[in-house]
């Protein structure tokens, strides 16, 4: 294992809020009545669903409840939780978690609710004041140039490929699978959504395909069965290895890995797929993005796209705002817009088809994907240098995703975009 690889295994360094918590003493006493005004709050902006929380001391109360919904079993066990998540937003959420001073049975329901009443809650949930400016100038520095690109694929993909393997199905895809129905394996799943994709460029064998951002090589080995000539780029090593050694275990002809910057690609080609990976571009570099798309493809060629989008409404507040997977999980990571997105693919030259969301498929994925990672820590089958902390991390991560799907405030989709 080379050095980089190694230093971004194990626990990570905590990017904390900086906002020092009130515990149990006279700071509590004197800041509780404000703590009660944040739940009075949250209790006014459930639109649907509901709070079943157990305060300190053992109070016990319920927010909302006024519409059915999702309901949410919290147990606060400090105020400290809420003191971070008023001044935190869902990274001081997240801390308090892992400082066990709230939790709950199943944290699902409640990152629900908060996606499901983005609406009505506002900025409830998000950073503020000195902690949000602080958060955002440290995300500006992880801004996805070339250097910064390379940094932040690194720290999420390069933890190594012993780390997925033991969760993600069999063909190690990382991204929303596609369920035609509900007894579907993952493995099988998976295969459709890639099918799908591959059905997209409108190619046949030997054309050739760009993939951006190619993972672990699952669409390039299915691009490379039906016979297409495969071009595909990943800006991490271990991907890259692994894709290599997956193609020639395979025997498969036509196909190159390149370890290569998305703005950097020469050549023409007869199609492009890109399979989640414009999430780590960043809102600056759409441009970049859709542009290299544009100035690869011959005339009339297609590009799959599957992104993960946010909800145009609430949009502005995100962008402005560092949650806790662009603080602990992937520096450098936005959503997309899709308004935005869809505007600036035009002014490329490329024109937006068939667009077909499923988010609700990809909070079953992330469902499925926690069960492996459960089944995995349990049996031991992580690598040894990867703490109980860390593992709580991803735990929590797939669990606060499951739940972002659920609500119906992000989702997954696959478009077409074809050059004029």
């Amino acid at each position: 294992m080379n050095s980089r690889v190694a230093s971004n295994r194990g626990r990570r360094n905590g990017r904390g809020n900086g906002a020092r918590a009130p515990g149990q003493g006279w700071l509590a006493a004197l800041l509780t009545p404000l703590l009660h005004k944040l739940l009075d709050r949250i209790d006014a902006g459930l639109a649907e669903g509901a709070i079943e929380a157990t305060l300190p001391g053992g109070i016990a109360r319920r927010l909302g409840g006024r519409v059915p919904g999702p309901v949410a079993v919290v147990e606060i066990r400090s105020w400290r939780a809420l003191w971070r998540l008023a001044t935190g937003g869902s990274v001081g959420w997240y801390e308090a978690w892992q400082a066990g001073e709230w939790a709950s049975p199943d944290p699902v329901p409640l990152f629900d609710l908060f996606v499901r009443n983005r609406a009505t809650l506002g900025n409830t949930g998000r950073a503020q004041g000195t902690t949000r400016l602080a958060k955002r100038v440290w995300h500006r520095l992880q801004r996805n140039d070339r250097d910064g690109a390379r940094k932040n694929i690194a720290y999420h993909y390069d933890l190594g490929n012993d780390f997925y393997a033991p969760w993600l199905d069999p063909g190690m895809t990382y991204s929303s699978a596609l369920f035609a129905e509900a007894r579907m394996t993952l493995q099988a799943a998976q295969h459709a959504k890639l099918a799908a994709v591959l059905a997209r460029t409108g190619t046949v064998a030997g054309e050739r395909i760009l993939e951006i951002g190619c993972g672990w090589g699952s669409f390039v080995e299915l691009a490379a069965r039906g016979g297409r000539r495969v071009h595909g780029i990943t800006l991490s090593t271990e991907q890259k290895a692994q894709v290599e050694a997956r193609i020639a275990a395979a025997g498969l002809d036509g196909v190159t890995v390149g370890l290569t910057d998305y703005r950097d690609v020469t050549g023409t080609f007869d199609a492009v797929a890109s399979i989640e990976m414009v999430e780590a571009v960043g809102q600056d570099f759409w441009p970049d993005y859709l542009g290299t798309i544009a100035r690869v493809l011959k005339p009339g060629g297609r590009a799959a796209i599957q992104y993960i989008a946010i909800d145009d409404a609430i949009f502005d507040a995100y962008s402005r705002n560092v949650d806790f997977i662009q603080t602990y999980v992937f520096p450098g990571g936005l959503l997309i817009s899709e308004r935005r997105f869809r505007k600036i693919a035009a002014q490329h030259g490329l024109s937006w088809h068939d667009r077909h969301a499923f988010g609700l498929d990809y909070a079953e994925t992330l469902r499925r994907w926690r069960e492996a990672f459960d089944a995995a820590v349990a049996e031991g089958r992580l690598p040894a240098e990867f703490d109980a902390h860390f593992l709580d991390l991803w735990r929590y991560y797939l669990m606060y995703c499951e739940g972002g799907f659920r609500g119906g405030g992000i989702w997954v989709a696959q478009v077409t975009l074809v050059k004029s």
